[in-house]
C-alpha cells in the first residue's frame, strides 16, 4: 500500500520563569545544557524507515509512527483500532532517543510518541525546527534502582550512580538524586542542571553518565542507576522496586509525554484520530498495567495547552542562550 507523507503552528498552565511545582526552569546553568545538546546529530540515517514523497493530501492510508517501546502490546492494540478506521499504522521502533525527531523532521515518520515536552523544546531550539505536540499521554516517574542495595541508606559514601546522558533526562535524573538526598546541586537544581552543577563536598555519591538504553545494564557496575521506565521491564526490573522516584514530586508540565508532528500537520484529522484512539481505555489501561500502575495519565491536557507550554519552554531556552 502506498505510503504518502502527510502535510498537516506552534503556538492550562504557563510555566513561571522562577518556579513551578517544585522545580526552577531557568537559571544561568541553562547555558551549559543548551551548549551541550547543540552537538546532537540532526540528520541520522534511519534504516527502519522507508523514504516517502511529499503530498498535500489531508488523509493517508498509512501512518508511520516512531516510538521507543515498539515491542509493547498496546501498539498492536492501537494498530488494530486504527485498522477499523481504515488507517494502516506502521510502528517504527527506535532504541536511541536522538533519532525519532530527525526522522519526523525529514519526513521518514508522520508522527512520533516517545518524549516529554522539555526534550521536544530542546530539540526544536537546537535543530531550528517546529515539531508540535498534538496530544498528551502520561508522566512516567523517573526512579533510582539498584541490584546491590535495598534502601537508600545502604548506598555508601562515595558510591557510584549512573544516569542518562541525554540533556533533559540527565537534568531530571539529577533532580531525582537530589530529592533522594544523594547529591546537592547549585542554585537548588533546575530543569537545565548538568553534572557540573553537583556540589561535590555536599554530595554522597559520584555520578556517571551513560546512554539511556544502557542505564539498566550498568547496574552490575554501579551502586544504583536512574532508569527510564520503558527500559525496566525488558531488563526484568520491577518498577515498584525503586529506591526513590519523583512520582510524588509534582514535576508536571515539562515532563508530560506527547505525540509530536510537524507543525504543518497539527490539524491533520488522521493524526488526531491516532491520538484519540490511543486515549481509549483499551490502550491506556494496558499502558498503566505495563508501568505496574506507576504511569500518571495526562490525556486531559489539551493540544493547545501543550503547545503553549512548549512555546514557553522554548522562549526560556532562547532567553538563556
Amino acid at each position: 500500500m502506498l505510503h504518502r507523507h502527510l502535510s498537516i503552528s506552534l503556538p492550562m498552565t504557563i510555566l513561571e520563569p522562577a518556579t513551578k511545582k517544585g522545580i526552577t526552569l531557568v537559571t544561568n546553568t541553562a547555558k551549559k545544557i543548551i551548549a551541550a545538546i547543540a552537538a546532537i546529530p540532526l540528520a541520522l540515517g534511519i534504516a527502519s524507515c522507508s523514504t516517502t514523497t511529499s503530498s498535500s493530501s489531508e488523509t493517508a492510508t498509512t501512518v508511520k509512527i516512531g516510538v521507543a517501546d515498539a515491542s509493547k502490546a498496546y501498539w498492536t492494540t492501537l494498530k488494530d483500532l486504527a485498522a477499523k478506521e481504515d488507517i494502516t499504522l506502521d510502528v517504527v521502533g527506535f532504541t536511541d532517543y536522538q533519532q525519532p525527531n530527525p526522522a519526523l523532521t525529514d519526513g521518514s515518520l508522520d508522527i512520533n510518541q516517545f518524549q516529554h515536552l522539555l526534550f521536544l523544546a530542546n530539540y526544536n531550539e537546537n535543530a531550528g525546527q517546529d515539531l508540535t505536540p498534538i496530544g498528551a499521554t502520561f508522566v512516567y516517574p523517573l526512579g533510582l534502582y539498584s541490584s546491590k542495595h535495598t534502601a537508600l541508606a545502604d548506598i555508601p559514601q562515595g558510591g557510584s550512580v549512573a544516569i542518562p546522558n541525554d540533556a533533559t533526562n540527565q537534568s531530571r535524573a539529577l533532580l531525582v538524586l537530589q530529592g533522594a538526598g544523594l547529591i546537592s546541586l547549585k542554585d537548588g537544581g533546575t530543569a537545565f542542571s548538568t553534572p557540573d552543577d553537583i556540589i561535590a563536598d555536599q554530595s554522597k555519591v559520584q555520578v556517571t553518565t551513560v546512554n539511556a538504553n544502557q542505564t539498566a545494564n550498568s547496574l552490575q557496575d554501579v551502586d544504583a542507576a536512574v532508569i527510564n521506565q520503558n527500559y525496566l521491564k525488558d531488563a526484568g526490573i520491577d518498577a515498584t522496586s525503586a529506591l526513590y522516584s519523583d512520582a510524588d514530586s509534582n514535576l508536571s508540565d515539562p515532563y508530560i509525554n506527547v505525540f509530536a508532528v510537524r507543525a504543518a500537520d497539527k490539524d491533520n484529522p488522521t493524526l488526531l484520530k491516532i491520538v484519540e484512539l490511543y486515549n481509549t481505555p483499551e490502550i491506556t489501561d494496558q499502558v498503566k498495567a505495563d508501568s505496574d500502575g506507576t504511569a500518571v495519565q495526562k490525556t486531559d491536557v489539551s493540544a493547545a495547552d501543550l503547545q503553549s507550554i512548549l512555546a514557553t519552554l522554548q522562549e526560556q531556552i532562547r532567553a538563556a542562550s
